[in-house]
């Protein structure tokens, strides 16, 4: 696959906007949206390669999960300092991240992402997450 995507037809914004509009709705209901939902559907609906899914993706990500934690927020459903512990993990992991997808052969991309999607699957089969749950935290 190329590193440009397909022509921006009418067909290409319509795709567009149905991926994204999926992929807040799976945001907003079950905290994914990105990874699971954005970077595949651009590699198979719109001939996206996995570099530029993953790089369309997160910039799309930013304002939906602005939203999404506005959203959570105002009903007081946000861990903060859990949060912020996550995102500085986050940011690290993104960095490193970012490094490896442009010294990795797309096959090993595209399997290391299957491989990911299956353990996602397999874990959500096993241990149904609850949205009720609480994180206990203490300062040492």
């Amino acid at each position: 696959m190329t590193t440009t995507p397909q022509p921006r037809t009418a067909r290409f914004y319509i795709v567009a906007i149905l991926v994204g509009l999926a992929a807040g709705l799976l945001s907003g209901l079950f905290g994914v949206g990105g990874g699971t939902v954005i970077v595949p559907a651009l590699v198979f609906f719109l001939g996206f390669n996995q570099r530029l899914a993953a790089g369309t993706s997160l910039a799309a990500i930013v304002p939906t999960a602005t939203v999404g934690v506005i959203s959570y927020a105002t009903t007081g459903s946000v861990a903060w300092v859990a949060a912020i512990i996550l995102a500085a993990g986050a940011i690290i992991g993104a960095q490193i991240g970012t490094w490896l997808l442009h010294r990795l052969p797309l096959p090993v991309l595209r399997w290391g992402f299957v491989g990911f999607l299956v353990l996602v699957i397999i874990s959500l089969y096993l241990v149904i997450p609850s949205r009720d749950a609480g994180i206990e935290y203490t300062i040492l």
